[in-house]
């Protein structure tokens, strides 16, 4: 399972933010819009799944071109292949799995792009992890597999051409990346010679309920935005409407609807779920913010008995 609460969350207000019409209007378009958005980063986890792929087989193909020199050193013609028998190397190459997916998916820019392929490349070999690695002609599963680790969280993950490219064929990638990645460093850290095929394509949501949050979160806060903002003004009154931030004002919406709307998730999940949010996607000032106007909101919902929410804990 790649993606969390608080991801859905992410996208939902990405969404909502872009959002121009009226709650009467008819949202479907945008509502397919969010659920793209969301498709999308298993494009992109996909994307550097295969570009690791993609820099074993130009390591394999380095060592041929190397043997086909017309003046080949002892080296050339009988080098090191600790690096291209990598064993993780092999699982990914071998995955039937996940071969499937590529090619459903269409991921083929490694194909168009292989500069890219070529700038990581230089990258691992120029690397002290790469010469360390390399000082032995045999490796067992486990150094193999640490490697990897390695590369990626060190090498490839942090890799600023890498970065640019991202950006500029999606920009909502930026965003899916720490996801993304922290997927994939997982994944690699778990594998076993005995791994299973499913192992490198993992489910985008834990299950049906997830995706379905996702709809009902964006569906249920444009329905009720009229309402919503009428009870967002009576605690802003002494604060200048155009001074609050156009994301917290999103935030706050969502967050109040999923107060109201949502019974099985509890109050205080949903308020330090957005307060996170606000962090990180607003202004410094807009956790103070939010909370405070939440705390209230929540606690005038209890005391009128408004605040229906079910199971054990939930206020």
């Amino acid at each position: 399972m790649m993606l969390n609460r608080r991801h859905i969350r992410v996208k939902v207000m990405q969404t909502m933010y872009a959002f121009k019409g009226s709650e009467s209007d008819d949202f479907s378009k945008d509502q397919k819009f969010l659920l793209f958005s969301i498709d999308n980063m298993y494009n992109l986890y996909l994307l550097l799944i295969s570009l690791i792929i993609e820099v074993q087989k130009r390591a394999e193909s380095n060592l041929v071109k190397k043997q086909n020199k017309h003046l080949a050193t002892k080296e050339d013609i009988d080098p090191n292949r600790k690096f291209v028998n990598n064993e993780v190397f092999k699982i990914l190459l071998n995955n039937l799995d996940l071969k499937d997916k590529l090619d459903l998916y269409d991921v083929k820019n490694w194909e168009l792009d292989s500069e890219y392929v070529d700038v990581i490349f230089k990258a691992i070999t120029a690397s002290e992890l790469y010469k360390n690695y390399m000082e032995t002609n045999t490796s067992s599963f486990k150094e193999d597999k640490e490697f990897l680790v390695d590369v990626f969280k060190e090498i490839i993950a942090p890799n600023e051409k890498l970065y640019e490219y991202l950006e500029d064929k999606n920009l909502t990638w930026l965003d899916d990346l720490p996801t993304v990645n922290t997927t994939i460093l997982k994944l690699l850290r778990k594998v076993k010679l005995s791994t299973s095929e499913n192992h490198f394509t993992p489910r985008l949501y834990k299950d049906s309920e997830d995706k379905q949050f996702a709809i009902d979160l964006f569906r249920k806060t444009l329905l009720n935005r009229t309402a919503i903002n009428k009870e967002i003004e009576l605690k802003t009154q002494n604060w200048d409407s155009d001074r609050i931030a156009n994301v917290d004002y999103v935030l706050l919406q969502m967050a109040i609807c999923e107060v109201k709307s949502f019974p099985s998730i509890p109050a205080k999940v949903t308020i330090n779920e957005y307060l996170e949010i606000a962090k990180e996607y607003s202004t410094p000032k807009s956790s103070v913010f939010i909370n405070g106007i939440l705390d209230k909101l929540v606690k005038e919902y209890t005391e009128a008995g408004n605040l229906n929410k079910i199971g054990r804990g939930l206020m």
